[in-house]
């Protein structure tokens, strides 16, 4: 990989690999810290890796470097501490409670469950992309899918409630 595919790289892709890893951690700076070390990663290996498949490359890197994260840190809060803003119910504010409500129930699947499916939902990456991006095979991917957005479903109850 030459140093303008670098570059190339990091235009098209950080901002999703910050979406990625700000959906999984909720702290700005420590998905910046993510998106950081990812590319630096990449910089590394930048002889190796193939342009073509970078993207891979890169969400990879960032999913492995946050399990990292998560080993190394101690829990500070239980799940059922954590305080979120409530917002005065308006139209406007309607679309953010339900936002709100889906990201606190991503907190409250399983790692695994809520990686799958930030890569297919959010990402958009198909289930032999998530098997490379998560070591899963492509059965194990569909299965934490459709079981994480069945648990999803379970804690959020009927959607048109939140409506």
């Amino acid at each position: 990989m030459t140093v303008s595919e670098y570059n190339k790289c990091v235009d098209l892709h950080s901002s999703a690999i910050f979406r990625f890893a700000l959906k999984h951690l909720r702290n700005t700076d420590d998905a910046k810290e993510i998106v950081q070390i990812t590319f630096e990663k990449l910089w590394m290996k930048r002889e190796t890796v193939n342009i073509d498949t970078a993207k891979s490359y890169l969400f990879t890197t960032a999913y492995h470097s946050m399990v990292d994260n998560w080993r190394t840190q101690k829990p500070t809060e239980d799940i059922d501490q954590l305080s979120y803003s409530k917002h005065p119910s308006t139209e406007a504010t309607a679309y953010t409670g339900l936002m709100e409500s889906l990201e606190k129930a991503l907190t409250q699947i399983s790692e695994i469950q809520r990686t799958v499916i930030l890569l297919r939902d959010y990402e958009g990456y198909s289930y032999a992309e998530i098997g490379e991006i998560t070591g899963l095979n492509e059965s194990q991917v569909k299965v934490n899918i459709f079981r994480g957005r069945q648990a999803l479903k379970d804690i959020i109850g009927n959607p048109h409630n939140l409506i």
